[in-house]
């Protein structure tokens, strides 16, 4: 494995790992401040390993071409499901985007931030959800796949362990 395969592959690890810190802090900080600040900075910093690993993988394996990205994309779909489609890619434009965006109102507003819509937070972390479980799971292989898959189960269990919770105690 080559530096710019180890650059790709450690940035975004790194990056999952710290949306998953992050999630458990969102989580468990919604009535703690502490909590909400480390899962703030936790957030900001997986968005930047993540940025680091979309750079990493334009500069070394797709030359920073978007039709090159393209048909990669197309190609690895087709080895999973058949279908030789490259819009995943737009999918991870605007994943990109939402994330990016997400930080920003966090740190430019973070009162506002606290307070949006409960549909929006939602669509947010349900979308960046699905598309972090997909790369990390489905198409990801081997032991990457597996810890993976325990982190998005524990991440899981942690919210349905929290929506319980609060029913349990009630309005804040």
């Amino acid at each position: 494995m080559d530096a710019g395969e180890v650059a790709t592959r450690w940035s975004v690890r790194v990056a999952v790992a710290l949306y998953a810190l992050a999630v458990a802090g969102m989580l468990l900080g919604e009535r703690r401040r502490w909590w909400r600040t480390a899962a703030r900075w936790a957030w900001t910093l997986a968005c930047a390993a993540y940025l680091a690993h979309v750079g990493c993988a334009f500069q070394f394996f797709h030359g920073w071409s978007h039709a090159a990205a393209y048909a990669e994309t197309a190609r690895r779909t087709e080895e999973m499901f058949g279908l030789a489609w490259g819009g995943g890619l737009y999918l991870n434009y605007l994943f990109t985007a939402v994330w990016v965006g997400d930080v920003l109102w966090w740190w430019a507003a973070p009162a506002a931030y606290q307070v949006r819509p409960r549909w929006l937070g939602w669509a947010v972390h349900g979308f960046l959800a699905f598309m972090i479980f997909n790369g990390a799971v489905v198409f990801a292989t081997g032991l990457v796949r597996w810890v993976a898959l325990a982190v998005c189960l524990g991440l899981g269990s942690l919210w349905l362990s929290q929506i319980i919770t609060k029913r349990r105690r009630g309005p804040p």
